[in-house]
Formats: structure tokens, sequence, C-alpha cells
């Protein structure tokens, strides 16, 4: 059995301007899912799906199908829309930010059947936590309720050019997830490493905590028991404008309701992205070095 790689590419990076997920980064005017998907082969993964906008598909496909990555790896679409809820709901007047993602995982429900990793498609996960996701997701053929991630320390998630969003990880002494907290506007300060909260207070976060970098592995039953507990978000938020459904929100959820566990997995790999447009040259300088060594 090859696990299936579904990547999270519908966002179009506001804060960056423009389709980031095509910005040529590396050497050779590769982009950071090209990486991505060539450390997924290399790990074993058999099918790679990918989570787009109509808007943009043109330009997508344009640069990523299957001849790109020399028919090593099946490639399928799959589109999230405003418009693509359950029996019932419809988009509220005026809203026009998207669902969130665990709402994008939704929409690759009909193609996926295997066990399977997410990502996003603008950050770079290292060649490790592709692997060590790959053999943790082959033995869970057959599973229900056995999930996992790749957690990363806080520290090397950061960004130089602004604050970030991060899922903080708590874990029980055998590793499983305990708990996520979603905590934005974290960035370093005269203090150490502090975050923001809703009231504009500022509190502390330890360098080496275990964040969620969105790399989770899951099994098949996600998408029916995610698509239950959307029918209960949108009852009590589907008339915002704002909220949005994360996948943090469900793995807590089936977490403390006893449905699933879920195994946080370590990794030597480093993270990077391109959360601002001011990170692009160091990520840039971090990919001709991994050229430099042979990696790629």
């Amino acid at each position: 059995m090859k696990p299936t790689l579904l990547v999270l590419a519908a966002g179009m990076g506001s804060r960056y301007g423009g389709l980031k997920q095509m910005d040529g980064v590396g050497p050779h005017g590769e982009i950071i899912m090209d990486y991505s998907i060539e450390d997924a082969i290399r790990a074993g993964f058999g099918k790679v799906v990918f989570v787009i906008r109509h808007s943009f598909e043109q330009e997508f496909k344009n640069h990523i199908n299957a001849d790109h990555f020399g028919g090593r790896i099946k490639v399928e679409y799959v589109f999230q829309e405003l418009d693509c809820l359950p029996e019932g709901f419809k988009v509220p007047e005026g809203r026009e930010k998207p669902w969130g993602t665990n709402h994008a995982i939704l929409m690759a429900k009909d193609v996926i059947n295997e066990p399977f990793a997410i990502i996003n498609a603008d950050d770079f996960y290292g060649r490790d936590a592709f692997m060590v996701m790959a053999d943790y997701l082959r033995t869970l053929e057959g599973s229900k309720g056995q999930y996992c991630m790749v957690g990363y320390r806080l520290e090397n998630t950061l960004s130089e050019n602004g604050t970030v969003s991060r899922g903080v990880c708590q874990t029980d002494a055998d590793g499983m997830l305990v708990g996520m907290t979603e905590r934005t506007s974290i960035g370093r300060t005269a203090n150490g490493i502090e975050y923001k909260d809703a009231d504009g207070s500022m509190h502390p976060l330890a360098a080496d905590a275990t964040v969620s970098m969105n790399l989770f592995g899951f099994t098949p039953d996600y998408f029916a028991e995610s698509e239950k507990l959307f029918v209960d978000f949108l009852r009590e938020h589907g008339t915002e404008m704002k909220s949005e459904y994360y996948i943090p929100f469900a793995v807590n959820t089936f977490i403390a309701r006893g449905y699933a566990r879920m195994k946080v997995l370590k990794t030597t790999a480093q993270w990077f992205g391109v959360t601002y447009k001011e990170d692009r040259p160091m990520v840039v300088e971090r990919l001709k070095k991994l050229h430099d060594q042979g990696v790629y």
C-alpha cells in the first residue's frame, strides 16, 4: 500500500501577494512544491492530490501535472470553493473568506481511499519528515482513528519578517497528542518568543515547544468524521463572515471524544517557508545550499 499526499494549495497567500505557490525559488526555477513532491516520491507516496481553486486552475495545471514529475507519481486535482457545503447550508451574503484547512481536506473525500498525509503548498518540510510520515502511514492500512503528525521545534518555524500562527501541541508520556492550541501573532520579542492573545496581551512560549506545521497523517475515516463535525460547525458558525474550520479544531474534538489518537512523530528535518515576501531570499539561499550539498 502506498500512501497519498494531499497538498493544500487553494490559498493565494494574501500576505505574500499573488500565487506564491508558483514562485520559482530553487536554483533552476523550482517551486517549493517541487521539493515536497520529490521528497514524497522518494519516501514512497503513490499519488498526490492538489486542492486548488477554479480561478487559477489553468495556471496551476500548466506547471503542476503528471508530466512535470516524470510520470513517477499519479496526480489529481480537487477544488475548494466557498459554496462547497453540506446539503441545507449556503454561503452567507458578503462572505469572501475560505472555510479553512479542514474544509479543504473534505474536498478530497471522493479521490482518497488509503492512509494519507496533508501539507501546505508553500512550506518546505524536509526529506526526513516525509520518510517518517510515509513509514508510519504504511502501518495504518485498515485502521480507524489512528492518526499522526510531524512536530517541529517552535524556534525553527518563525519568520524574521513578521508574526506567524502555529498549533502548539501538548503530548503525553507516550508521545500521543493530548491537545493542540492555535496561537496567533507569534514572534520574537525582547523577552524571547511570545504570542498575542485576542485582547492584545503578550504571553511567552518555549523555544522548544512542539508545533504543528500542518503535516498530518490520517486514515480515510477522517473524511466522514470531519464532514459530520463540519455540519455541527456550520450550525454554530455558518452565518459568520470569518469563522474557519481548522484542522486543529477537528483533531482536538476527535481526541476529546475518545474517537482518535494522534502520534506526534519526531523529525530531524528543518522547516522553512515564505510567509512574507521578505522571507524569499532566505528560502532561495537555503535551497541553493541543499543543491550544493547534493540533496537535490
